[in-house]
């Protein structure tokens, strides 16, 4: 407080010049605010992820991210695995503070791009297994999320497929060979079969094009079924492999319930979308200074057997009750 002595009257001068410069100081910061920049690599369609992509937005949300606020999606869609690399690599260019890649395919053109841009998955098939991390509990390096762990996965397939053709003496294995996880899902798929005492027909495609020749050499090698390597390309892919499913009388068991909703015969997996969800929560400590080789890789715990019976009859199975009473969602 200032006094005049001619007036003898005080005068507030100093007090209200530092209110000024603290709401000026504010005004300024607020628009100087941090928009993040989140690149998404992604193969496919955008219709084909929609629902996960809104999943994500949503889990960012719940995060405080709001797009045109703070947060700018950056999406890059590859319509073949080969784009990804040129795709990766733009992003890295922009300098996105995070790339989500949300499988293995997409991580390691990501991988390729980066060693230093934090990289984010939601639904990778192995991490561990394909290099991307050095361990689940401490990965290392600027890769972390979420994993379903295919090989785990595609040994409890291959058993529940087995239990539904209880005379089942041959299995394919419906691959993409792109995919990093093909390699130690194959393995897994192959191992799980000795045991049960069935043969394994491998089926390997690497585009579209190539399912027509995949599906006709598993019928031709008499296998009764198959189990489906998940990969963004299958699951683009997933009505014409529904068909081709019909066409040859094969049983097809997948990952994503997608499949299943498309008129695929059985899917066994987690929810895709809720683990997409939560892989916000890793954006959102990485953006508040983490460091993704400290953050460890979360493994999906929940899993859930849809069964679509109409397909059932159209391929002429009869599916055991012991089988229709563990699955969690049976569509007519």
């Amino acid at each position: 407080m200032k006094y005049d002595p001619r007036s003898g009257m005080a005068f507030r001068i100093p007090y209200l010049f530092l209110v000024l410069v603290l709401l000026a100081a504010d005004a300024s910061a607020q628009s100087r605010a941090k928009v993040y920049q989140i690149g998404h690599l992604s193969y496919g369609a955008p219709a084909e992820s929609a629902n996960r992509v809104q999943a994500l937005k949503a889990g960012l949300r719940e995060h405080g991210y709001v797009e045109g606020k703070n947060l700018n999606l950056v999406f890059r869609w590859a319509e073949t695995a080969e784009q990804l690399p040129e795709l990766a690599a733009d992003l890295v260019r922009l300098k996105v503070d995070v790339i989500f890649a949300p499988s293995s395919t997409e991580v390691e053109a990501a991988r390729q791009a980066t060693k230093t841009i934090p990289i984010v998955f939601a639904t990778h098939a192995d991490p561990v297994g394909v290099g991307h991390v050095a361990s689940l509990a401490r990965p290392g390096g600027n890769i972390t999320g979420l994993s379903v762990i295919m090989t785990e996965l595609v040994t409890k397939q291959v058993e529940i497929l087995k239990q539904t053709l209880p005379r089942m003496q041959r299995i394919g294995v419906l691959s993409v060979s792109t995919a990093p996880s093909t390699r130690p899902a194959l393995q897994a798929a192959e191992a799980a079969a000795q045991r049960l005492g069935v043969l394994v027909s491998p089926a390997s495609v690497r585009t579209r094009e190539d399912l027509d020749g995949a599906f006709a050499t598993m019928a031709r090698e008499r296998a009764s079924g198959y189990v489906a390597l998940a990969s963004p390309l299958l699951r683009s892919q997933r009505a014409v492999i529904a068909e081709l499913s019909v066409k040859h009388r094969l049983a097809g068991i997948f990952g994503p319930k997608e499949h299943v909703e498309a008129g695929g015969f059985m899917s066994y997996l987690s929810d895709l979308e809720d683990m997409t969800r939560r892989a916000a929560t890793y954006i959102d400590k990485i953006l508040k200074g983490a460091k993704p080789a400290d953050l460890p890789v979360e493994q999906a715990s929940k899993y859930a057997l849809t069964i679509n019976l109409k397909t059932a009859k159209a391929l002429g199975i009869t599916i055991p009750p012991s089988v229709l009473q563990r699955a969690d969602q049976v569509i007519e």
